[in-house]
């Protein structure tokens, strides 16, 4: 714009939102970014579900010093995103109501519920119920409940 409209320095670089300085002196690429760009996607390439944040602490032992912000900025500028994984899509199948109980012990649900001791250890409760008096049948209490266990034939 300056060379062929005839504007100002300052004006054109209000016009296009560039600072002056920005202007005049233009970033120039030492031999240090250039190398750590190269092996930034070297490891990329080689570690396909690694994100910056593991590209950099891969990088970090060669290149210390360098931060993950420039890491991140390097990582985007040569288009290294890890792609999204999509979800299994489930067969549709027809969905059933579930039956009305009419009667005690006609229909029984199950859930399960837990809680954590004062130490940290997660205890699970597993709870079945009478849908028509609404009565507690069972609960099994443990640390872990398998998938064996819950269902055994009673």
């Amino acid at each position: 714009m300056i060379g062929e409209i005839g504007l100002s320095e300052r004006r054109a670089c209000a016009l296009v939102g560039l600072s002056r300085d920005a202007y005049r002196h233009p970033p120039i690429v030492d031999e240090h970014t250039r190398q750590l760009r190269a092996k930034i996607i070297d490891v990329a390439h080689t570690r396909r579900r690694f994100g910056y944040r593991r590209v950099h602490d891969m990088v970090k032992p060669v290149f210390p010093g360098v931060n993950h912000k420039k890491i991140y900025r390097l990582y985007t500028e040569a288009g290294l995103t890890v792609r999204k994984r999509k979800k299994a899509k489930r067969p549709l199948g027809e969905r059933q109501p579930l039956r009305v109980a009419q009667a005690v012990n006609d229909v029984w649900s199950m859930d399960f519920v837990s809680d954590s001791l004062v130490n940290g250890r997660r205890l699970k409760c597993l709870t079945v119920a009478d849908d028509f008096s609404r009565e507690s049948v069972d609960i099994a209490v443990d640390f872990g409940i398998g998938g064996a266990y819950v269902v055994r034939d009673a």
